[in-house]
């Protein structure tokens, strides 16, 4: 690795957990307010401007934290691979700082919303902590091998494998939100679906499935790169 990738690196490092503090900060001040007794479902529903605002600067950390990989990187594997390390290093210190400041979650199988966007994403603290793991898996390898050969690319295979994955995790994360909304006298009504909604299974098999699939795409990429390093 040369020197000017190390610094790159551990600048996107620094920033990461800087970006998980903010995002900590303003976690810890909105159950401050919605949440004084302890955070819990069902959700206490926003103020509707509060909650808009939330739902827009949830887009806009999903796209500072791509601009930032795109920004850093001086390839494509190195664009994708520095946006999957930013976004899984600020996943993870989200929750270490969670942890310091609220001494939350009580544990990894702790219930937390996820994300708002099209609807509420939930599930155990565990599930995304796994995720970012494995999105730094990948970007470990993508970024060892660009340094390797800068020609590397993911097949269509490899993205198909991570496509399929991805939805199948994030599906993981909002069908029993989805079916309770269908299922209740709330239909079409995300917001009064919140009030009543409480999780109190996960589809894990579901999620391991899609776990599963994510790793088979970084496998692939690694194994093909490495045959193909080896015949050169």
């Amino acid at each position: 690795m040369s020197s000017e990738l190390k610094r790159t690196v551990i600048w996107l490092f620094v920033f990461s957990i800087a970006m998980g503090f903010l995002e900590t900060a303003i976690v810890v001040y909105l159950r401050a307010l919605y949440y004084p007794n302890g955070f819990m479902f069902p959700l206490s529903i926003m103020d509707p401007q509060i909650g808009v605002i939330e739902i827009v600067r949830e887009a806009a950390t999903i796209i500072m934290l791509s601009t930032v990989g795109i920004l850093a990187g001086r390839s494509t594997n190195q664009r994708f691979a520095f946006f999957l390390a930013t976004f899984a290093i600020w996943d993870i210190f989200y929750y270490v700082f969670l942890k310091v400041f609220l001494g939350w979650p009580e544990s990894f199988l702790t219930w937390d919303i996820l994300f708002l966007i099209p609807v509420p994403w939930i599930g155990p603290v565990l599930a995304p902590c796994m995720i970012s793991t494995t999105m730094l898996i990948l970007a470990v390898v993508l970024v060892y091998r660009d340094a390797q050969n800068t020609s590397y690319r993911l097949s269509l295979l490899e993205w198909i494998f991570l496509f399929v994955g991805s939805f199948v995790v994030v599906a993981s994360w909002t069908m029993d939100f989805l079916s309770y909304n269908v299922d209740s006298a709330t239909t079409n009504s995300n917001t009064s679906a919140i009030a009543t909604y409480i999780p109190l299974s996960y589809n894990w098999y579901l999620f391991c499935i899609g776990e599963v699939l994510l790793l088979i795409a970084t496998y692939l990429f690694w194994k093909r790169t490495s045959k193909t390093r080896i015949s050169s």
